[in-house]
């Protein structure tokens, strides 16, 4: 019983922690987000056809897009473009921008 306790406990703040780490910063990510403005719009909506809207997009599509390209795992289209702006990011940046445009 006791070890089950346990158990449990390490679990959920391991749960904690990770959901914790997984919340980014939107403040962070709008301060970010000036260089992405050239193409997706202001408001993570683009004015351009072939640039996807990142407003209101799923948290952890853009997070793993953004990885994706960062590591050039992602190829074609403007996947050169993307890989670049993405290469100076941090884990931490993805995560904020991410959770900018999510909530638009």
């Amino acid at each position: 019983m006791i070890k089950k306790l346990v158990t449990l406990g390490v679990v959920g703040a391991a749960l904690t922690f990770a959901s914790s780490a997984w919340a980014g910063d939107a403040a962070a990510g709008k301060a970010k987000s000036a260089v992405c403005a050239a193409c997706h719009g202001a408001a993570g909506v683009s004015a351009i056809p072939t640039y996807p809207n990142l407003a209101g997009q799923n948290k952890a599509y853009l997070v793993s897009s953004m990885k994706a390209y960062k590591a050039k795992q992602r190829n074609g289209g403007m996947a050169a473009v993307m890989q670049a702006q993405a290469a100076g990011l941090s884990d931490a940046d993805i995560e904020n921008l991410a959770e900018y445009y999510s909530k638009l």
